[in-house]
């Protein structure tokens, strides 16, 4: 691969910053799934969802996702193609392949606002991530009358499979086991968002890496990761890197890799494809 001499020498020190890590925070944003394939429009989109598309006039899956149907049985139509090309299927580059084979051996945990499962797909110990954000595999009651989600993929591939013209059969609609209302996805998108155990299992697991490796080499590393929700990676990130003088800040995102002048010392900040790069390291 041919870089230009400025990205060649981050590379380098990304690399050594790696190799000298005696811990690894990794923080992922949605541009690490881009980079691995998964595209919300274009080619892909057309692919599983030009019906919809023809029909009612939108581009992309995101914004098919928030399209006000008339009936459960389309809004389950819709919705379990997107969970099952999105979550069920593998992304079609090796990026988390590639991560993994890189920090495999360190001393690693992972937070992330991914929602698409490509982490565990890939090899990473679940005991060591944190999905903030939620998971397309996961329903929870849209009341929520509790705290607690379920797992869907049986019924998610029975939806796909049988629904005609974008229609789910009304047997299909997922209802809550306690209250009967439907079901929605676990994505936090409100502040009806269930944080069940597993969630705050893997909270106190992050925090409880994040304390115990306050100091030393530490490296940070940020992948994707833009301005929807600073707070919960990009920011942090900074701040404990501004806290501990042997710390590392390592961020990787096309078009928005920076940081802010206090730790730029510390920082290494990459403007280009993810992919590139870590098959560069």
């Amino acid at each position: 691969m041919k870089f230009t001499q400025d990205i060649s020498v981050q590379i380098c020190r990304l690399k050594a910053a790696l190799d000298g890590a005696d811990a690894l925070v990794v923080g992922a944003g949605a541009g690490l799934s881009t980079a691995a394939g998964f595209t919300y429009s274009g080619e892909r989109f057309e692919r599983y969802f030009s019906d919809f598309e023809g029909k009612y006039g939108f581009h992309d899956m995101y914004s098919g996702g928030f399209f006000p149907y008339d009936t459960l049985e389309e809004h389950w139509a819709y919705w379990s193609r997107y969970i099952l090309v999105n979550r069920y299927m593998d992304p079609p580059k090796p990026v988390y392949q590639e991560l993994f084979d890189l920090i495999k051996d360190k001393d690693y945990f992972v937070i992330t606002t991914n929602v698409d499962h490509c982490f565990q797909k890939a090899g990473f110990n679940k005991t060591r991530l944190f999905y903030t954000q939620g998971d397309y595999g996961l329903f929870q009651c849209s009341e929520p009358c509790h705290n607690k989600t379920y797992e869907n993929e049986e019924i998610v591939r029975r939806m796909a499979s049988e629904q005609r013209d974008m229609r789910i059969p009304t047997d299909l609609i997922p209802r809550c086991p306690k209250c009967g209302k439907p079901m929605t996805m676990n994505l936090r998108a409100d502040d009806k968002f269930v944080e069940d155990d597993g969630w705050y299992a893997a909270c106190k697991r992050y925090e409880r890496f994040i304390n115990t490796h306050s100091q030393g080499k530490v490296l940070y590393l940020e992948l994707g990761v833009g301005y929807n929700t600073p707070t919960i990676i990009k920011y942090p990130f900074w701040q404990l890197t501004a806290e501990n003088m042997q710390a590392t800040y390592a961020c990787i995102n096309y078009g928005e890799a920076f940081c802010p002048e206090q730790i730029q010392k510390q920082a290494i900040c990459i403007n280009y494809d993810i992919e590139e790069i870590l098959s560069a390291i």
